[in-house]
């Protein structure tokens, strides 16, 4: 058995089922398609659903991929152990109805001891306890030894999940030697010790079960076999985890680098470095799929990983951003599989260190709140809420928490604060779904027996066709009448339908009996073209022949806006650089709306360069040409892919002149002119690294000039100027007047409010030594109420005097609270009182031991609050 590189087996294995009849596909994206009950594609099977269960016909009977997966389920434990990782991938072998046992152990025998050449004597299998064909195959034909063959009950070699397709299943295991054993005479397959290691599972998917537990054996039985890549690296390069096989171990080498630490010299050091290798590896490929971070979803599991990365290198002792430069070698160790990675790698690395950055100042952050919270309690333990609000808002080690708190002679409540960790971890299992279980389930279509639609709307805007279904309250029906709400199919449709961004058809459909109303079109993921209607006259059946008539004007303007679409992506990345990549877009007839891959706002310039390049290129009339070609031939011409997305071998590509070049499968105009004239509305944020522009072409340009110059005549009528150029001066001088008379209101107020504090202070009460003053005044902001304070403190420092104000102005209520130093001497903190008073109206704040604010949720409770301030005080001193 010779050493061989994860890359060299990655290509023995696929090239081995290639020569065994298999087409070799490559592997599905991270996102999945046409599928919601998955995350993330977490295993071979996953993105092979629709194969095993008939609804989509598979290239092939016989297929092998090697599948990108991510598994996200115990992210804290990554990095503790060795064994736990995020990112992996998955070598398979599937038959769709072909070959069954004999073929497939065959095969994964061969592969073993003649292609990798493992001695068979280390080599061991499981099956399922009753499954003595497997048994008899395995040991009679290709000549196991009885003695490495074990029986394992359904637990462990029977795949199921409920009523579906389940069967028995063979596992091949590694004997790693001795050393790695636990010592028990018992110790052999299955035993919780490491030196047993399973590499491979071959699933015989034979029986139906009803859900009851009743089997029927399939007509057609499927193989599904799964072997993790690394996992196979580090049984051929005799090393005892993944982070030590080659392509990662290098990976490693460069963070240590960057670190300077040696892996294996210190166990915490140890655990960063595993971090930091896993989660590097697992965003650059996310990014490379087109997931962009963000607070939910897939996105945030991005965002997590790589907030953890750079909090661990920071923990290494790297105080600067630095995952962005390690991408370079995760790309050089994975690009001879994946050249995708290298031709988005200006996009991954900016999206990664825009991220990073960000986290720097997210978790500079965390340290002032921290120390605010110091600075405000008199707790010798810090929260369990606060420890987790720092750590999940933050990204604020819990380490590193109880570093500065010890410095300080604190502590944390370590047991609150793992107890809220669990709660988050038991919710996120909940919502978790079961890598290749759940990714089975699905719900029955009323149109499963619908032909796939054809469309020739690409042409023409009419179509006369045939009625294929109708359906009317989720159920099929054979006719429908004047007032019905309905869906309905034909065999083929001038509608397009919604997809790619681009809103779906409206118009008519009409024949002798019946007038149509066509409010949207869709479709499902079999290419069922579904129009969404109110029948407005007459009466419809199914196998009607119809006159099918799209709403020529407003597909006419959506084919304008989705046209303005790829000129402003290619603007973008004119005026902006390469990095710009569509990360969304909606088009309809009223406007464009494209979501893009960028870090920063567009200043104005930016703004400007990209509307004018749109217009120019829309001045000079370029034909749009629309046609399909093979998808090498794309990529040779340069068109561009949508981010993440899976294409088939033909792909339709629009090109405008040498200016844009991208896949689409929408609709456009002939020529750029007809756009007529393109206007940027807005410019505006959709999450980190991702902006959004809004625009309009076309009469739309003409009724927001119109709009526009109706809101500047009816503005200079308000502000009485003459003419609407005068406005800008105007408004001015208009802000300035009224900041002025701000200043003249707010200082009469606090003057008010002085005149008053005399009398304030003559109701003051005492508690153990301590002058207490409460007041509630009407007509007083916060402004007022800090000079109040200030005047209290600084006057009469010498006497310990703490006062409670509370005052409301245009609707908002605040409290303010300060303390002489003489009542802190004494113990009072005043960012600690006003808070506790807050807290009674529903409210919240703090602040220094000698000022501090808060605000009011419930101001019918101000005067409950306010009573309540002796007993609080008292508690504190």
């Amino acid at each position: 058995m010779q050493w061989t590189g994860l890359n060299d087996l990655r290509e023995k294995y696929l090239s081995f089922f290639e020569s065994k009849g298999h087409l070799r596909l490559p592997s599905f994206p991270l996102i999945p398609k046409d599928d919601n009950s998955l995350l993330l594609i977490n295993s071979g099977m996953a993105p092979m659903k629709k194969y095993f269960t008939g609804e989509v016909t598979p290239p092939r009977k016989r297929v092998t991929t090697c599948q990108k997966c991510i598994r996200t389920p115990d992210i804290e434990r990554v990095g503790i152990t060795a064994r736990h990782g995020t990112f992996f991938e998955m070598l398979g072998n599937f038959s769709f109805g072909d070959y069954f046992k004999k073929e497939a152990t065959a095969w994964a025998w061969e592969f073993f001891t003649k292609v990798l050449e493992m001695p068979a004597d280390r080599l061991y299998i499981s099956i399922y306890q009753d499954d003595d064909d497997a048994f008899d195959i395995w040991t009679k034909q290709n000549g196991v030894d009885p003695s490495h063959m074990v029986r394992l009950g359904r637990e462990d070699n029977f795949w199921e999940h409920g009523s579906g397709p389940c069967g028995p299943c063979s596992e091949i295991y590694f004997d790693r030697g001795e050393k790695y054993g636990c010592g028990k005479p018992t110790c052999g397959v299955g035993c919780d010790c490491d030196r047993y290691v399973e590499v491979w599972n071959l699933v015989f998917t034979q029986f139906e079960n009803d859900g009851n537990n009743n089997y029927t054996p399939l007509d057609h039985p499927n193989i599904d076999t799964g072997m993790g890549l690394e996992r196979l690296a580090c049984v051929m390069q005799g090393v005892d985890n993944l982070f030590l096989v080659d392509t990662v171990q290098n990976i490693m080498k460069h963070i240590s680098r960057i670190a300077n630490v040696q892996y294996g010299a210190d166990e915490k050091s140890d655990v960063s470095l595993r971090v930091i290798t896993d989660h590097i590896r697992s965003t650059t490929f996310m990014i490379s799929d087109g997931v962009m971070p963000s607070n939910e979803g897939r996105g945030y599991v991005l965002r997590r990983l790589l907030r953890r990365a750079a909090r661990h290198g920071r923990l290494l002792g790297i105080n600067h951003p630095f995952l962005a430069d390690v991408v370079d070698t995760v790309i050089h160790e994975n690009e001879c599989a994946y050249p995708e990675l290298r031709e988005k790698s200006a996009m991954i690395k900016r999206v990664i260190a825009f991220e990073e950055e960000n986290f720097y100042k997210t978790i500079d952050k965390g340290f002032a709140l921290l120390n605010d919270i110091i600075d405000r309690t008199d707790a010798k333990v810090l929260s369990g809420e606060d420890a987790f609000l720092l750590s999940d808002t933050f990204g604020f080690p819990i380490d590193l928490t109880k570093e500065i708190l010890s410095e300080k002679g604190m502590s944390v409540d370590e047991d609150r604060f793992r107890a809220l960790v669990l709660q988050q971890r038991e919710t996120a299992r909940a919502s978790r779904k079961n890598a290749g279980a759940d990714a089975w389930a699905g719900d029955s279509d009323v149109l499963d027996d619908i032909a796939k639609t054809e469309f020739v709307g690409y042409t023409d805007m009419k179509a006369t066709a045939k009625v294929t279904a109708i359906v009317k309250d989720g159920a099929r029906v054979e006719a429908v009448e004047t007032g019905d709400d309905i869906v309905f199919t034909l065999d083929h449709t001038s509608f397009y339908a919604e997809s790619g961004g681009q809103v779906g058809d409206t118009g008519v459909i009409t024949n002798d009996s019946c007038t149509i109303r066509v409010l949207d079109t869709t479709k499902n993921a079999a290419g069922v073209f579904i129009h969404k209607a109110v029948v407005e006259e007459g009466f419809l059946r199914e196998g009607d022949t119809v006159e099918a008539v799209v709403d020529v004007e407003r597909r006419r303007a959506i084919m304008r806006n989705h046209t303005a679409a790829h000129l402003l992506q290619a603007a973008l990345r004119s005026v902006l650089g390469d990095h710009v990549e569509q990360a969304g877009q909606l088009v309809n007839e009223n406007a464009v709306r494209f979501d893009f891959t960028h870090f920063s706002a567009l200043t104005d310039e930016e703004l400007l360069a990209v509307e004018n390049l749109v217009n120019k290129k829309i001045l000079e009339d370029i034909k749009v040409e629309c046609r399909e070609m093979p998808i090498e031939e794309a990529k040779k011409l340069g068109a561009m892919a949508l981010f993440g997305e899976k294409y088939g071998d033909v792909v339709r590509v629009v090109t405008v002149g040498e200016f844009s070049k991208e896949f689409c499968g929408g609709t456009h105009i002939d020529s750029t002119a007809k756009l007529g004239l393109f206007k940027l509305v807005s410019e505006s944020s959709v999450a980190a690294g991702v902006r959004r522009i809004e625009a309009v072409t076309g009469l739309n340009v003409i009724k927001m000039i119109y709009a526009t110059n109706t809101l500047l005549k009816d503005t200079a009528v308000a502000m009485k100027v003459n003419n609407p150029s005068d406005l800008p001066a105007k408004a001015a001088q208009v802000n300035a007047d009224l900041k002025e008379k701000d200043r003249e209101i707010e200082s009469m107020r606090s003057k008010i409010a002085s005149m008053n504090l005399g009398s304030i202070l003559d109701n003051a009460v005492e508690v153990k030594g301590v002058k207490i003053v409460t007041a509630m005044l009407s007509g007083t902001g916060s402004d007022a109420l800090r000079t109040m304070c200030d005047k209290i403190r600084d006057e009469k420092s010498d006497t310990a005097i703490v006062a409670v104000l509370a005052g409301v102005l245009d609707g908002k209520a605040t409290l303010a609270a300060t303390a002489t130093k003489a009542a802190q001497a004494k113990g009072v903190k005043a960012g600690v009182l006003v808070k506790a008073v807050a807290q009674l109206t529903g409210g919240n704040g703090g602040g220094k031991p000698d000022f501090a604010m808060a605000g009011v949720k419930d101001q019918t409770k101000i005067d409950e609050a306010l009573a309540a301030v002796e007993k609080i005080l008292s508690e504190q001193i």
